[in-house]
């Protein structure tokens, strides 16, 4: 009997100094930055809402997300688009990041959990970090960092 080794592919992005990721299959495709129209009333994560080929996309900042402060975009800057589980219809959402860097493969063996995590973000933000190189990796659970209910809170207001 063999053990198969799954490997995972993922998006990294860069907020602030810090490396993240996405599961790939989360991630619909990458827009430059484009102006967005502010909801009143919204959370302070919420930016706004843009026009996605006729679609409204809510746009949230990450930064803002984890607690971070903000920075002017610059030519790098870039929106997210992902498909979040909703629990009933997927939804999507734009997520405002530094940066996009690379798609990389991550083996599950190289993956940890690390409850130490919860002193700089949410426990649940985070379901693991991977060692690429000599780097670090936070991957993400974009189902809790850009939950539904966010979502509905800007459509909403």
């Amino acid at each position: 009997m063999s053990i198969k080794l799954q490997t995972q592919s993922y998006l990294t992005f860069k907020l602030q100094n810090e490396l993240f990721a996405i599961n790939v299959g989360d991630v619909l495709e990458i827009l430059e930055m484009s102006p967005i129209t502010k909801v009143p009333k919204s959370p302070a994560f919420m930016k706004g809402v843009i026009n996605l080929r006729g679609n409204i996309l809510p746009v949230m900042d990450a930064r803002n997300k984890f607690a971070m402060p903000d920075a002017q975009f610059t030519i790098d800057t870039c929106i997210v688009v992902l498909n979040i589980d909703s629990g009933k219809e997927p939804l999507l959402v734009g997520a405002i990041v530094d940066s996009v860097q690379k798609v990389i493969d991550i083996p599950d063996e190289d993956i940890q959990v690390s409850a130490s995590m919860g002193a700089m973000y949410r426990e649940d933000f985070i379901t693991g970090i991977g060692k690429v190189e000599d780097n670090f990796v936070m991957i993400l659970n974009i189902d809790k960092v850009f939950s539904a209910d966010d979502v509905y809170a800007i459509t909403e207001s």
